[in-house]
């Protein structure tokens, strides 16, 4: 969205939750005692507000890296390699001894109800270090995804925002399960912010209203030049200075919705990456989003920049 005043090394640095999923489909109960039932699919993949993000975006054809933390430890280990096979530059990930890495086991219904068991970890410990600040300075568009990070410095992250955009970077900022300090941090940050991507439910909670415009007039009185409210099967809306827009969702056969949101703002980052208007970037995000949707975990059925294109053409309006 803007033109970068060096050349970038990346296409875009996630930075925040990194975690390794583990989930199962479909799971409506749980075999009593000790007793064992068949399911269609397991899978254990990368996710996170920026793990996923950066598995999606890279499978989209971005040179992605990722600032955050594993533990040292067998997952630790699984998360990197995992990372490592699709491209994905994990240079500023260290592996945190005496941590384990973080985890959530996500038993998903054949309804596609994703109940959650996590196991907070090393991601959660992140820290923001020169080389971080230095990569923001070299990429074109950095996705801020560490809201509630317990070591995240409030200097150095101001730092690192600053450098991403004097640097002539695009912004975009996605959080998961705000707490209630949340609010104090978003406001700090979203006059950096170029796009803030909350869902329904995380806007609720800062703002206080349930209505999606309200909520997003209300985020971008804070300082967000603009705003993505994800709204599940409503689809999404988009606020901002060229006023508000709806942009429906596909209709798709739902296996799990787990790493929608994540791919919903993955695919609009490579929207934009493309050199497309917002809105048109948002389409990708939601036929990303839908692809998704149709299989299980991060990635779903989600093969790459070609398919995702196709689906948004194919479903056009």
């Amino acid at each position: 969205m803007r033109g970068h005043a060096v050349p970038p090394s990346t296409d875009v640095l996630a930075i925040g939750l990194l975690t390794l999923d583990i989930l199962g489909h479909p799971i409506d109960a749980l075999p009593e005692g000790e007793a064992g039932t068949l399911i269609e699919g397991i899978e254990v993949i990368p996710a996170g507000t920026a793990g996923g993000f950066a598995l999606v975006a890279a499978t989209l054809g971005l040179k992605t890296a990722l600032v955050s933390a594993v533990g040292n430890d067998r997952m630790g280990r699984f998360v990197r390699l995992s990372l490592h096979e699709h491209g994905i530059d994990t240079t500023l990930v260290p592996s945190l001894d005496g941590f384990p890495t973080s985890a959530t086991i996500l038993p998903i219904t054949s309804q596609g109800h994703r109940p959650t068991l996590h196991a907070v970890g090393a991601s959660m410990l992140m820290e923001i270090t020169e080389a971080a600040i230095e990569a923001a300075a070299r990429t074109r568009f950095l996705h801020y995804a560490a809201i509630g990070a317990f070591r995240i410095d409030p200097a150095a992250r101001d730092r690192c925002l600053h450098a991403a955009r004097a640097a002539g970077a695009t912004i975009t900022c996605d959080l998961i399960a705000p707490g209630p300090s949340a609010l104090a941090e978003i406001a700090a940050i979203l006059p950096a912010i170029d796009i803030f991507m909350p869902s329904l439910a995380e806007a609720r909670f800062l703002t206080g209203h349930a209505d999606p415009a309200a909520a997003a007039a209300a985020l971008l009185a804070l300082g967000a030049r603009h705003c993505i409210i994800k709204c599940g099967a409503a689809g999404v809306l988009l606020a901002g200075p060229n006023g508000t827009h709806s942009i429906p969702a596909f209709t798709v056969n739902v296996i799990d919705t787990t790493s929608c949101g994540d791919a919903f703002c993955a695919g609009t980052v490579t929207g934009l990456a493309q050199g497309w208007p917002l809105e048109q970037a948002c389409r990708l995000g939601t036929a990303t989003a839908a692809l998704v949707a149709q299989g299980l975990g991060t990635l779903g059925r989600l093969q790459g920049f070609p398919q995702a294109r196709q689906m948004m053409q194919d479903n056009a309006s």
